[in-house]
């Protein structure tokens, strides 16, 4: 698998507290943007990302984005 799935073109936009997050870079997650363990065998592996502090999240939906696990706006240019 050389490019990931896009679940959707879209941000998931949330409020979070504190700790690690596995971000799914595969796309194929039943639980996005998290990972879910789907990606073993797709050659792409999830990105952790530790927050310190509560805050709004715009997690990448489209798994394209150039920001790693947040939003900057690639879903708008995907084909």
């Amino acid at each position: 698998m050389t490019q990931p799935d896009i679940p959707q073109r879209a941000p998931f936009v949330m409020d979070c507290q504190p700790g690690k997050y596995a971000w799914c870079a595969c796309g194929k997650s039943m639980k996005q943007p998290f990972c879910d363990g789907s990606h073993k065998g797709t050659g792409l592996a999830p990105r952790v990302e530790e927050l310190t502090e509560a805050r709004k999240v715009a997690w990448c939906g489209c798994k394209h984005s150039k920001n790693g696990a947040f939003c900057d706006g690639s879903h708008k240019s995907l084909a």
